[in-house]
């Protein structure tokens, strides 16, 4: 069973349905986790606070297969995902959303699924 960790919107049935097929795994366990951060205090500790509410012990974060939902504020994402290497020992894979062309009201879509490891460990033959 993938766990979907979703720090952003809640997602549809119809983005669970993609990202089932997607995956391969008909089963998903989504935990949405508010990622509302305060913009005058610092983000690392609010970040660990991110990170903790998914409540998974160390050896379910290095075992379990997640897929992150990132957070749509930008140095929020970074920094989490700085965080979940740290826990995971590698880049979790991420969904990405795209608008669906002329939506009204606007959707998103579930457009792919990014191995982030697979691109870091890529770019390390650029070097």
């Amino acid at each position: 069973m993938m766990l979907l960790l979703n720090y952003s919107h809640p997602l549809t049935d119809d983005q669970l349905d993609a990202i089932r097929r997607l995956t391969g795994d008909a089963q998903i366990e989504v935990r949405d986790i508010a990622s509302h951060v305060d913009l005058q205090r610092p983000l690392a500790a609010q970040v660990v606070a991110l990170a903790e509410a998914a409540a998974l012990s160390p050896r379910q974060w290095q075992t379990a297969p997640i897929l992150v939902n990132a957070p749509a504020l930008n140095y929020s994402a970074v920094a989490l995902l700085a965080e979940l290497h740290g826990r995971m020992g590698y880049f979790p894979p991420v969904l990405r959303l795209r608008p669906v062309a002329d939506a009204l009201p606007p959707r998103y879509e579930v457009a792919e699924i990014l191995n982030l490891q697979a691109l870091r460990n890529e770019a390390r033959t650029r070097r």
